[in-house]
């Protein structure tokens, strides 16, 4: 028996063509559909697999019956032959052992032959076996396949610079819930939903349930924060129509509160350089009418605790005074090992949120994940230029996700 498979955009066209490659005595066995394979094969149109056999036993049981058949008449013909005169001084012929070694010849092809009817008889079954074996094949290929794709994501994630501890743990917890035949878009769904639960809703600047809300922005120099804090207060001042003042206690670089000023002449709000946490609780007092009290802080050295020590006391001087939020500002270009001594650092003064900025000057955004999971801190804001207040928004999980899994924003 032949039995193959043929494969077709429909039933009809793969029977065609095993009836023109076998014969019309083909006898259809099994009918599926089969899913194409590759990236983004579920774009396309499923095949239908048609089985199909073609008898030959018959046949070779005809000839088996026709050999035994001739094997058995040859044997008779030759016990039924009459005995040749012998000479009468010859010993008698001993016939005896010729016959016996004749007939053990006829029993050893007997044997052969039954075991020949046996193999051809019994063949159906090993065919059954042999197509569960290809059944089984097929789905260990299936399973490499979604393997192979699991592992092309997970190079994606690395290629734009997610931690490899976290890309394995959001490939594992997927191979948690995979199946041998699950198809390819499920996968990346399910990748999707999990990176974006990873990142949780961003957090922005609200305003305070009664009296004034004091932002804190901390941060290493260099990063964009006093470039950030306009953004934000323009926002505030002209789309939101809120009253704001900007403080800075940046008293190691004048360049950087000459331009929090020039910010704050163009936005006509109050501007004010604190040096004490007098001149912070001073500035509460007078500007307890405002919406917002916006602080700009210098940036320090990790190892320079003398100013790590001023600053979180400027910070906590506020504390159960008024309602305060503090921000970490971080480059996204900035690699993730100094990122991390740069969160710990910080982390040692107070809980922060994060915003990012310098997007537009990286094609990976790999960090922005390493450090949600890393610091666990809510996700708010990041920019992407110098234009104020135009290239800053809210940070938005779902195009970054698409980013780090290899999609265009």
């Amino acid at each position: 028996m032949i039995i193959k498979k043929f494969t077709a955009k429909t039933e009809k066209e793969a029977l065609d063509n095993a009836k023109r490659e076998l014969g019309e005595g083909v006898v259809v066995m099994n009918v599926k559909d089969v899913k194409n394979k590759g990236f983004f094969s579920f774009l396309k149109p499923p095949m239908v697999e048609v089985t199909v056999a073609l008898e030959e036993e018959s046949e070779k049981y005809t000839a088996a019956v026709s050999a035994i058949n001739n094997v058995i008449a040859s044997s008779q013909t030759k016990e039924t032959q009459p005995a040749q005169t012998q000479p009468a001084e010859a010993e008698p012929v001993k016939t005896e052992a010729p016959a016996s070694k004749e007939n053990s010849a006829i029993e050893e092809k007997l044997d052969s032959l039954q075991s020949l009817l046996e193999q051809q008889l019994q063949k159906p079954d090993e065919d059954k076996e042999v197509k569960e074996e290809k059944e089984e094949k097929k789905e260990k290929k299936e399973e490499t396949e979604i393997d192979k794709f699991m592992k092309l994501l997970h190079n994606t994630m690395l290629d734009n610079e997610v931690d490899e501890k976290y890309a394995k743990e959001i490939i594992e917890e997927i191979e948690q819930i995979n199946k041998p035949n699950m198809p390819f878009d499920y996968a990346l769904a399910n990748i999707y939903q999990k990176m974006i639960l990873k990142f949780g809703m961003p957090t922005s600047i609200t305003p305070a349930e009664n009296g004034i809300k004091m932002v804190f922005f901390i941060g290493p120099t260099g990063v964009g924060k006093t470039t950030t804090i306009a953004k934000i207060a323009s926002i505030f001042c002209v789309d939101q129509k809120k009253k704001v003042a900007l403080l800075t206690a940046d008293t190691y670089r004048i360049a950087a509160a000459e331009q929090l000023r020039t910010y704050a002449n163009i936005l006509e709000v109050p501007f004010r350089i604190i040096y004490t946490v007098e001149e912070i609780e001073k500035a509460m007092e007078d500007f307890k009418g405002y919406d917002y009290i916006l602080i700009d802080t210098a940036g320090h050295s990790h190892q320079n605790m003398t100013q790590k020590e001023s600053m979180s006391n400027l910070i906590h001087s506020v504390d159960d005074k008024v309602e305060k939020e503090v921000y970490l500002v971080l480059s996204a270009t900035t690699k993730y090992r100094d990122l991390i001594s740069i969160a710990d650092s910080y982390k040692e003064m107070t809980d922060y949120k994060l915003i990012f900025t310098k997007l537009d000057e990286t094609t990976t955004l790999g960090n922005l994940l390493n450090l949600r999971l890393y610091t666990n801190a809510d996700m708010s804001y990041v920019t992407y230029g110098q234009n104020v207040p135009d290239d800053i928004e809210e940070f938005n999980p779902q195009s970054t996700v698409k980013q780090l899994l290899g999609g265009k924003n």
